[in-house]
């Protein structure tokens, strides 16, 4: 509707300049009924779509491409109907051509990707491109083709960079308006990258993912073609796309949408023919070395989906695992957000080396199993959730990920969390030797939700990094997946135990089914969270969205004395709030009561600069406690007590509910410090240490 009232304002504008009209009718007629009939129009476009069609199919793709295994090179033909759907007229069309990210050192992904740590230049062989060799433009119903390849030019929208090649702008001899459907065919060739991007080949395996010339998504605004960055991935809209993919005929192919048939060409090769309707992309994996097997998700409140796993020699006999995990996403998503709508489903577990593991794309994602796999620990298990639960943060719900990554990766991060525990998967911890293989299971230590799986120690040391509301883009390529993942999924989980879990759940289930086959924004996610909590929330967004100050609350002094000691004149400053535990002469032994009793006083500090209310339990010798509730905004509060038990400790944030806090070790002080638990502790760690040095040098001798 937020499209369709910008339609209307604009249409509307334009029927007053229309006074030819205003002579056969009475005055304001014209403009009611064109208005009242655009309107009607509008509402049909978006909700009356194509029989059977849940999304807007304005940009539908039918595609030929040959693979030459021995070149590494790929051609294809692509021909793009395209419905403007936005507000705005447009005279140009403005196309991703991602695999030129790799053509030099001087894109803008290759130069973002050199600030980040861990940086190796391309190999002489891994370079990829794409060229457009052909481009035509027609309305439909005309006979002939607009030639307009020798129009093309590559842009740079973000910055400026005149070596990047990733975007290209055509432009038209005639404007698109709102509603109209043009034609547009494309031929390219393209040099398959080694492995780029979770994009490439290595040996006879092949993961293609953004691979085509695909068009950006026209918004009331204009283009958002935004160039490949290091730190961002992608954005389009929905349609019916049409593949056809030639390849050697010993290749087992996997793609988006569901395989039609296969034609056995002269020269050995096979044609493979897919079809996926309401999806934003279309990737596909190749390999003559993949096992293939299937089987079928049932649920009784949800679709039936089949489930096709492409696996890897070597990791033959954890097939059950992989489907497990990805049967684990479909029904608690489906479950807590909404249905998986296509039925069916392809995982690709991935060469070794091939770096394609761990990424989504419609109907179609890539786990990351490895050779020695302890059942214990939940890998393959917790990646296979991360990327099935893409399916409806990315690809049900169409999140621009230039702008708004956190939409998708960060709420399916905290999806996923949720999922392994909800599956009472093991959340244990395994360290990992000689490059990986080896693996060895530390017994008794897991890893918990509330931390470990919404990525508290990442964000901890990037937690000012930027600005959540940044465009993502524009993050720094070292710490953008610290903001993107881990920051959303703890403010989410942080919003969880604010809220509780069924208001959360209702508003995520909510914005699923407002959004979904749509492109929402972060404040159409903000406004069903209020709507549904039925409060305002824009304090908390303010701090976890729009800023990038830390949380750190915790406690700044404790004392508990008994009131005999302090005289009538003694102030504040003059108590000094130390602690009473030294000299036998300042306190009673533990338990007993002074005649006056203990006077208690605890200083809280808001250490950071975001603010957030939470609670601080004082507890007392004879197990009664007092809670507080602290809106947290003054940089300290104090509390007194006169009671007749001395203070035992006190806690801020005793039962953990702000996720954010960057250092939860200054949140709790005990006048009774327990010793014994300490150097315990420190011991079981040494232990540790001791035992993994032992095991390294037993195995070299």
């Amino acid at each position: 509707m937020r499209r369709c009232a910008a339609r209307l304002t604009t249409f509307a504008k334009a029927t007053v300049v229309h006074r030819s009209f205003e002579r056969r009718w009475k005055p304001g007629t014209t403009y009611v009924l064109l208005v009242s009939l655009f309107a009607l129009s509008c509402l049909v476009t978006v909700d009356a779509r194509q029989e059977g069609a849940r999304s807007p199919r304005n940009a539908n793709y039918t595609i030929d491409a040959r693979l030459d295994h021995a070149a590494r090179r790929l051609a294809g033909r692509e021909t793009i109907r395209w419905r403007n759907i936005s507000a705005a007229a447009t005279s140009e069309l403005q196309f991703h051509l991602y695999w030129n990210a790799w053509r030099n050192l001087e894109s803008t992904w290759l130069r973002e990707r050199r600030l980040a740590p861990g940086f190796t230049p391309p190999r002489a062989d891994a370079w990829g491109s794409t060229d457009v060799t052909r481009l035509r433009v027609r309305r439909p119903g005309d006979a002939d083709w607009l030639d307009l390849t020798a129009q093309q030019r590559f842009l740079a929208p973000d910055d400026g960079n005149a070596e990047d090649r990733t975007v290209m702008g055509v432009p038209l001899p005639f404007a698109v308006l709102p509603e109209e459907t043009i034609e547009i065919e494309v031929e390219w060739a393209s040099t398959v990258p080694r492995p780029f991007a979770r994009t490439g080949y290595i040996g006879d395996y092949y993961f293609v993912a953004q691979w085509f010339p695909k068009l950006g998504v026209l918004e009331d605004a204009g283009w958002n073609t935004h160039q490949f960055h290091a730190a961002t991935e992608f954005y389009a809209d929905y349609g019916v796309y049409d593949v056809r993919l030639t390849v050697p005929a010993e290749f087992v192919v996997g793609a988006s949408g569901r395989e039609m048939m296969r034609t056995t060409n002269a020269g050995g090769t096979v044609t493979h023919h897919y079809r996926g309707e309401d999806i934003h992309d279309f990737a596909w994996t190749a390999s003559p070395d993949f096992i293939d097997v299937r089987t079928l998700f049932r649920h009784p409140a949800l679709p039936a989906v089949e489930m096709r796993l492409l696996l890897q020699p070597e990791h033959a006999g954890q097939e059950e695992r992989h489907f497990a995990a990805t049967a684990a996403a479909l029904r608690h998503y489906g479950e807590w957000f909404g249905p998986y709508p296509y039925g069916y489903i392809t995982i690709v577990d991935p060469a070794f080396q091939s770096g394609s593991g761990g990424m989504e794309y419609p109907t179609l994602f890539t786990a990351g199993a490895r050779w020695l796999a302890p059942a214990v620990v939940p890998q393959p298990e917790r990646v296979t959730i991360h990327e099935a639960g893409h399916q409806f943060w990315y690809g049900i719900v169409g999140s621009n990920e230039f702008e708004h990554a956190w939409m998708d990766e960060g709420i399916n991060t905290f999806s996923e969390a949720r999922t392994t525990e909800a599956a009472g998967l093991s959340n244990r911890i395994a360290l990992r030797f000689f490059g990986g293989f080896v693996p060895w299971t530390i017994d008794g230590i897991t890893l918990s939700r509330a931390t470990d799986g919404n990525r508290l120690p990442g964000y901890r040391e990037n937690a000012e990094a930027d600005a959540q509301a940044t465009p993502t883009f524009r993050f720094w390529p070292g710490t953008a997946t610290f903001i993107t993942y881990n920051k959303t999924a703890l403010w989410l989980h942080t919003l969880e135990r604010h809220l509780g879990w069924p208001v959360l759940q209702r508003a995520m289930s909510t914005y699923f089914e407002r959004w979904k086959f749509r492109h929402p924004r972060p404040e159409d996610f903000f406004a069903v969270v209020e709507e549904v909590a039925g409060r305002d929330m824009g304090w908390f967004f303010d701090e976890v969205y729009r800023g990038s100050n830390e949380f750190d609350y915790g406690v700044q002094a404790f004392t508990s004395v008994p009131a005999a000691r302090l005289k009538p004149s003694t102030t504040y400053d003059e108590a000094r709030l130390k602690p009473s535990t030294t000299g036998d002469e300042a306190r009673l032994k533990p338990g007993t009561t002074g005649e006056d009793g203990y006077r208690t006083i605890v200083v809280v500090r808001r250490f950071g600069e975001a603010i957030f209310p939470v609670d601080i339990v004082t507890t007392f010798r004879d197990g009664q406690t007092v809670r507080e509730r602290w809106d947290g905004r003054d940089r300290r509060v104090m509390y007194t007590y006169e009671r007749p038990s001395e203070a035992r400790s006190v806690q801020v944030d005793p039962d953990r509910v702000l996720l954010l806090d960057v250092n939860y070790t200054n949140n709790s002080m005990t006048l009774q410090p327990r010793a014994a638990e300490a150097s315990l502790k420190w011991s079981l760690t040494w232990l540790v240490w001791l035992q993994e040095l032992l095991l390294t040098y037993a195995f070299f001798v």
